[in-house]
């Protein structure tokens, strides 16, 4: 029922203010499209707080999060609505309400576009477990590339809460990872094979990745830079291809010692990442690595990070917000969420 000119005057007050320059038609084409199915009025002033919400993203957060709320509370079975709620709640670093709000978008357009948000956000509530079986439940849902590969960096990031530090930087090899790609996630993917490597003690490779990164950053978007500096500059003890525990691997890497155990090591990992992955592992980080990495991968979600996933699939929502508030997160640090350990983290 449309709501009379002193209703909705009503509510405009109780509202947070709205900066002068807002217009619905800031608003993009697909998400005006769906809020058509409110009253005019109503549909323009929901429009408008979204917007506020994406513009105030990066420079107040909490202040994006009071527009996205009175959105929500005017529009709560619109789903663009929910989705820019659960998404602002994210950057915001309310883990809870982004949950609850990404789920509710989940059931309600039966995409999974923003799963990689969820299962960090599981990551950040303390439950990296639940971030593994949400990258497994995935693995055949036609996820599109860029999502699928952010998962990957999420379930390392899970792996790497767990104190599976190689079973981490074992995940994230495959095709994308080249040095010689520019993919639009190739930069986020180094960063975060780099803070892997770096985070298992083998630190020579861990610079490499990082300028790997660097190169790849044209818009200077991380400090992967910086951070290959640091580490060169550091005095861990770590020669490349060691390990902080000398109790569990000597100085050099240990070749597999016969045909047996390779065949062991490509039959665990094929069935979720791939040949290019099993030449990389056999050949550079399996060695010394041992059956508990590759029971670890094979184990958990590694099947949902393979080369079989579904590539190119349509699923994204629509997006209410700015390009740059609506991106997942990535990178890895232990015992924090995705979105903090993002190389360009706001």
């Amino acid at each position: 029922m449309p709501l009379d000119d002193a209703t909705l005057a009503k509510e405009l007050l109780e509202a947070p203010e709205l900066p002068e320059d807002i217009e619905f038609d800031d608003l993009d084409e697909e998400a005006r499209r769906e809020l058509r199915t409110l009253p005019k009025g109503l549909a323009e002033t929901v429009g408008k707080h979204l917007v506020a919400a994406g513009g105030l993203i990066d420079t107040d957060p909490e202040a994006a999060l009071e527009h996205a709320r009175y959105a929500k509370a005017k529009a709560s079975r619109v789903a663009i609505v929910r989705e820019a709620l659960g998404l602002v709640s994210y950057h915001a670093g309310h883990w809870a309400e982004a949950l609850s709000e990404l789920r509710a978008v989940r059931r309600m357009t039966r995409s999974d576009s923003h799963i990689a948000v969820i299962a960090d956000a599981e990551r950040a509530m303390g439950r990296p477990e639940r971030a593994l079986d949400l990258a497994k439940e995935a693995a055949n849902s036609g996820l599109p590339r860029d999502v699928q590969v952010e998962l990957g960096i999420v379930a390392a990031g899970a792996r790497r809460d767990m104190g599976q530090l190689d079973a981490a930087v074992v995940s994230l090899q495959g095709p994308d990872l080249d040095p010689a790609k520019r993919d639009p996630w190739s930069v986020r993917l180094f960063y975060a094979y780099a803070d892997n490597l770096a985070a298992a003690g083998r630190r020579d490779e861990a610079i490499e990745w990082f300028l790997n990164a660097a190169d790849a950053d044209d818009d200077e978007e991380t400090d992967a830079a910086e951070r290959a500096a640091a580490l060169s500059n550091d005095d861990l003890p770590f020669a490349e291809g060691a390990y902080p525990d000398d109790d569990l691997h000597e100085d050099e890497p240990q070749e597999l010692a016969a045909d047996d155990d390779a065949e062991v090591l490509e039959e665990a990992l094929a069935e979720g990442l791939g040949d290019e992955v099993v030449e990389r592992v056999e050949g550079d980080s399996a060695e010394g690595l041992g059956d508990e990495v590759v029971e670890q991968v094979e184990g958990d979600s590694a099947r949902g990070l393979g080369d079989e996933a579904v590539e190119g699939a349509e699923g994204d929502s629509a997006d209410d917000l700015e390009d740059e508030a609506i991106e997942p997160a990535g990178g890895d640090s232990a015992g924090a969420p995705n979105r903090a350990e993002r190389p360009d983290d706001d």
